[in-house]
């Protein structure tokens, strides 16, 4: 059976290139599943020729670039499943947290509308950790009731993924939400952790192998002198608030104080949380070196090959690296998606999120 895989917010195909790189499985009477692409959609025109440029390998119409809000969802091609990691902005604990009454929040129900439309075997759904706490939990009781009960009705699985236990080098926590059609009487499984008592860290990801000379997306960001004196202050692991820093070197910053700003990694642990921002000295910091992680070194951190190819600006790949699935956990979970629909046995833990 082939699963045509319809996502909306797309983004640079994090989500895609982990599904479509799931090791096929076969039932016991030799009936094989699969994942190929179906279509995809983003707002931005850079994640979309990101998108095109290594998912599909050629230019098409499958690949819309549109605002969700101008999308014609009852004219896109047939699909049998669905994955959407619909805009957290609203959701993030880094922000005013608006939730659902914010500008973002309801963009969850064109993944709704698109389900409704489709009735999928299966859906993946996506958002940050700070989705389950947003407008006192209100918002996400709301999401999950509306995903259980759209199309023919699903069963669904909602947990709180630490990616680095399925062998991602960062400590990114992302609620992902498994829905199978109710009639098909298959009940998801959270796949157990790989990578618990092994993590990989940051030096792992960035130097074995070492990034090729001629690597795309490796530009180096011009440092100024006070920044690379900051930074020769702040050990690696620590951040501008934390670290012993001269008084002409600390930020004279009011209110909250982000933990990222000016945060080297660790080399012996995995690297903080990626993120699509770039300003006020968010870019992520090299443990060894005393300046700003480049593009591809992002990439690596976030599980993309060396030869997936970004494209647009260097302030656009950052932005799309950062706010991508890691395709190493999204494989992990679509793999296991294709063993619940083959009946195949895996390890498997209990789900830490419910209704």
């Amino acid at each position: 059976m082939i699963f045509k895989l319809g996502e909306l917010f797309c983004g640079p195909g994090g989500m895609s290139l982990g599904a479509m790189s799931a090791n096929s499985e076969k039932n016991s009477n030799n009936e094989e599943f699969q994942i190929e692409h179906g279509w995809a959609s983003d707002y931005d025109a850079d994640s979309c020729a990101t998108y095109k440029h290594n998912i599909i390998g050629s230019e098409d119409t499958t690949v819309i670039q549109r605002d969700v809000r101008e999308l014609d969802i009852q004219a896109l091609p047939s699909i049998n499943a669905f994955a959407y990691g619909f805009p957290c902005n609203d959701f993030s604990l880094v922000g005013e947290q608006k939730g659902i009454d914010g500008h973002f929040g309801p963009l969850y129900t064109y993944g709704i509308n698109v389900i409704n439309k489709f009735r999928p075997d299966f859906f993946v759904a996506e958002n940050v950790g700070g989705l389950s706490s947003s407008n006192e939990g209100v918002a996400f009781k709301k999401i999950l009731h509306a995903l259980e009960n759209s199309g023919e009705g699903y069963n669904i699985v909602v947990h709180k993924y630490k990616s680095e236990e399925y062998g991602v080098p960062q400590t990114r926590h992302r609620i992902i939400i498994v829905g199978i059609q109710r009639a098909l009487g298959i009940k998801f499984k959270v796949p157990a952790p790989t990578t618990k008592n092994s993590y990989m860290t940051s030096k792992d990801a960035l130097e074995k192998p070492p990034i090729p000379s001629d690597a795309f997306n490796n530009e180096l960001t011009r440092q100024s002198a006070t920044v690379i004196e900051r930074l020769q202050h702040i050990k690696p692991g620590e951040n501008v608030w934390n670290a012993d820093l001269p008084d002409h070197l600390k930020l004279n910053v009011k209110g909250a104080k982000l933990s990222q700003i000016y945060r080297r990694l660790h080399p012996d642990k995995p690297s903080y949380t990626i993120t699509g921002s770039g300003g006020g000295g968010t870019h992520g910091y090299h443990y060894n070196e005393y300046r700003a992680l480049t593009n591809r070194e992002r990439a690596r951190i976030q599980t993309f090959p060396d030869n997936y190819i970004f494209h647009g600006s260097k302030e656009s790949v950052r932005k799309q690296i950062g706010m991508a699935v890691p395709p190493t956990l999204s494989k992990v979970i679509f793999e296991s998606i294709l063993k619940c629909f083959a009946r195949v046995s895996y390890n498997s833990i209990d789900a830490n999120l419910h209704m």
